[in-house]
């Protein structure tokens, strides 16, 4: 477990280094002066004078190489400090944490209405594989495949929250708040996850130990549930934990529809005012979120299946 251990902290640093140095030479690619636009911003649309230009870009390291940028910036991430935004001169890590939560609501909240959804319904649809329960299951996770979730966020607000009034139309708050947004991020999940539990379900049905328990007189509930359920949960698990670190990106359209202060918002805010430190600290800390999330899939492997053994790890 040991050399596991260190195997995948050698490579999530490696990936994390990848991440910022993508996001950080992306930035500088982009066409436009982030000094410039900021100013202009900042003095309500009038274009700054040159010497202005000159001096924001001083203060703020943007005239040494990008290199030397870059190996600036590690330095100060490494001793825990994500610099400051440009527009609105505050610490980049306060301002994440203060977005954070919300994102993080809708993140699990969706997980969970995904999860609800998927793997009931993947169960059923392989017990009664070619019945009505089956068809059913597999139409509904077609749809919620094809369907965009802005527009199902929109159909959802049209239809619960104009013509019912039964929740808000955007903001955060209660679980009021939460659940159209929830069920519009947590169905396009809820689709792909119920089709991976249906076929690991098939696959696992058909192995010989569960015709053996049939033949033993063992209940159907018992033989899916017990002797089943568990080994085909193996390849959900890990498609859970992907899904789990893509809905961070996904609650970046569901909460500009929702109008939810999160770090999706955050994240397109910064990118259109050219705030740097605010989407590189923002990307990397997504980067992050994600390489510990399949961290902790490879670990729940363990739990769900002890007969499953890392790669050189003595037992």
């Amino acid at each position: 477990m040991l050399q596991f251990l260190i195997r995948r902290s050698a490579t999530m640093l490696l990936v994390l280094f990848g991440v910022s140095v993508v996001t950080f030479g992306l930035m500088f690619v982009t066409p436009g002066d982030p000094a410039e636009t900021i100013l202009r911003k900042q003095m309500g649309g009038r274009t700054p004078s040159q010497e202005a230009v000159e001096q924001f870009r001083e203060a703020r390291g943007l005239d040494k190489p990008v290199p030397v940028q870059y190996v600036n910036w590690v330095a100060d991430v490494l001793h825990g400090d994500l610099r400051q935004s440009y527009f609105q001169e505050t610490k980049v890590s306060t301002m994440i944490l203060d977005r954070a939560i919300p994102t993080l609501e809708l993140a699990f909240a969706g997980m969970a209405v995904a999860l609800v959804i998927s793997i009931p319904a993947g169960i059923i649809s392989a017990v009664h594989q070619g019945q009505f329960p089956d068809y059913f299951s597999q139409f509904g996770a077609l749809l919620g495949i094809s369907m965009p979730n802005f527009w199902l966020g929109y159909l959802l607000i049209i239809v619960f929250s104009v013509r019912l009034d039964m929740f808000p139309v955007a903001g955060v708050g209660g679980l009021s708040h939460l659940v159209l947004p929830a069920i519009t991020l947590g169905t396009g999940m809820a689709a792909i996850i119920t089709r991976l539990m249906r076929s690991s379900m098939l696959e696992v049905l058909d192995k010989e130990y569960i015709q053996t328990a049939h033949s033993k007189g063992l209940r159907e509930r018992i033989v899916v549930y017990k002797h089943a359920l568990r080994n085909a949960l193996i390849p959900v698990i890990t498609i859970v934990g992907l899904q789990f670190g893509y809905v961070l990106n996904g609650a970046v359209v569901i909460e500009i529809v929702f109008q939810r202060p999160g770090l999706g918002n955050l994240l397109i805010d910064s990118i259109f005012s050219r705030d740097y430190p605010v989407v590189q600290g923002l990307v990397l800390v997504i980067g992050t979120i994600f390489v510990l999330t399949n961290f902790a899939v490879d670990i729940a492997y363990r739990f769900v299946d002890p007969r499953i053994s890392f790669e050189g790890d003595t037992q």
